[in-house]
């Protein structure tokens, strides 16, 4: 693969999350628009892309790599899971919570969805949403449970019903009937469900961008915990999974989609649910944004080491 075409996909996301900072620095995209936007991306934008990437003549391969991508996404999931316990021993109290949700819960939608996209296309989004169907159920369970540490009586039952009707959630059920099923789709309704798909990247970093304006790192410059949750999130998370992977008889595109989406800096949901539930706050947002901007720098690191 070439290398200068992946750094050249990955600084043009980085251009437009600097017009995004632009934005938020001059009030062009205030706190409430970049909400709008937000809900504009994971409930409309987002699924568009996911349904985009099924409509494409497939051969066996890719439906074989389909089912193989859930087996690699729960994999991938215990081991982030597992490798976090044991690493943040260290770390005590509250900022092991936020922590130990950042290493298991990456920036699927934002970032990962756009990064895939610019590598392999649409190939790679259908890899990614089977990875991100596995992000949306433990985030409504796993993750809540961490944060809340424990899960009320006929919270599970509810959640499920959520997870049913979640935006991503049903375009990848639409997208796999549509694989399964060979259903051409063309002419003006193809034609638009690519175009809602294609502002996803776009969108994502300029959200992206208005976090990122919004960073205080100084007051937490001399906490180690910073520096050891980014070093485990970005770089000692991925490299182990990488290396678990070559394992495997074939490393094929769902393999790398898996592990480059292991390499996603903390979700925005870190963030989210720290101050819903008042966890170091403060602390969860340094993490979502400084991962997010040295991620700029460790992704195609990684992506040119691994391809």
């Amino acid at each position: 693969m070439d290398t200068s075409a992946i750094t050249e996909s990955v600084f043009s996301l980085f251009i437009i999350m600097l017009v995004g900072v632009y934005a938020s620095k001059k009030n062009i995209i205030t706190q409430e628009i970049n909400k709008g936007l937000t809900d504009i991306l994971i409930k409309i934008a987002l699924p568009f892309m996911i349904v985009s990437s099924f409509i494409f003549t497939y051969d066996e391969s890719i439906k074989a790599n389909v089912l193989a991508t859930f087996y690699l996404s729960l994999g991938a999931y215990a081991i982030m899971a597992a490798v976090s316990i044991i690493l943040l021993l260290p770390v005590k109290n509250d900022k092991k919570t936020v922590l130990h949700f950042a290493n298991v819960f990456v920036n699927t939608g934002y970032i990962g969805f756009p990064v895939l996209n610019s590598i392999y296309g649409y190939e790679g989004v259908i890899y990614g949403s089977i990875f991100n169907l596995f992000f949306v159920i433990f985030l409504w369970t796993y993750g809540i449970l961490l944060y809340k540490g424990k899960l009320d009586k006929g919270y599970l039952k509810k959640e499920i019903v959520n997870l049913l009707f979640n935006p991503s959630i049903i375009a990848v059920i639409i997208g796999i009937i549509i694989m399964l099923y060979n259903i051409e789709i063309k002419g003006a309704i193809l034609s638009s469900i690519k175009s809602i798909g294609n502002i996803t990247g776009p969108l994502s970093m300029f959200i992206i961008g208005v976090i990122l304006s919004k960073i205080k790192i100084t007051q937490h410059i001399k906490d180690w915990t910073v520096y050891y949750g980014i070093i485990i999130k970005l770089i000692i998370i991925p490299v182990i999974i990488y290396s678990i992977s070559l394992l495997l008889k074939e490393m094929t595109i769902a393999v790398y989609a898996v592990i480059i989406m292991t390499a996603m800096p903390a979700s925005a949901m870190t963030s989210i649910l720290a101050e819903s539930y008042n966890k170091e706050k403060e602390f969860a947002a340094i993490i979502v944004s400084a991962t997010t901007l040295i991620s700029l720098i460790t992704v195609p690191i990684l992506i040119k080491f691994i391809t």
